[in-house]
């Protein structure tokens, strides 16, 4: 799998240039930014993107890269759903059935995600990540 690969590269420039900041490499917060307009208005692997780039310019665990992604996702969804609202016409069970599966979901989630190996949980958002390049490539 060419990730591991991808990130050993990272981490020896990382280590040849000083290491990365504290709050990760420059172009991680523009890119999140992006990402956030991305998924404000589309969303769809908004979450795979977030951890490519936070994956490769913040030096952490994927595990704890996982959790954080949830809090600008969490901005990024909570926004476009108060702006929705108010503009356009919401079927409120939908929203209540997709937010009941979003709450069992991301418990779920984080509970499965803090114990698989790194190796295990890039795989699952590479396969993932795929999946929704493929689906709406077709």
């Amino acid at each position: 799998m060419p990730v591991p690969g991808l990130s050993a590269r990272v981490a020896r420039r990382h280590e040849a240039t000083g290491g990365l900041p504290a709050r990760g490499a420059r172009w991680v917060w523009p890119l999140m930014f992006a990402c956030g307009v991305y998924g404000g208005y589309f969303g769809a692997a908004q979450g795979v993107l977030m951890m490519a780039i936070m994956g490769i310019g913040i030096d952490e665990t994927l595990q704890r890269l996982n959790g954080l992604k949830n809090v600008p996702a969490v901005l990024v969804n909570g926004v476009s759903g108060v702006l929705f609202a108010l503009v356009a016409d919401v079927d409120w069970l939908i929203v209540v059935l997709i937010g009941g599966g979003a709450i069992v979901g991301g418990v779920l989630g984080a509970s499965i995600g803090r114990r698989l190996p790194a190796a295990v949980l890039r795989g699952f958002i590479v396969v993932v990540g795929v999946a929704a390049l493929i689906t709406l490539l077709t």
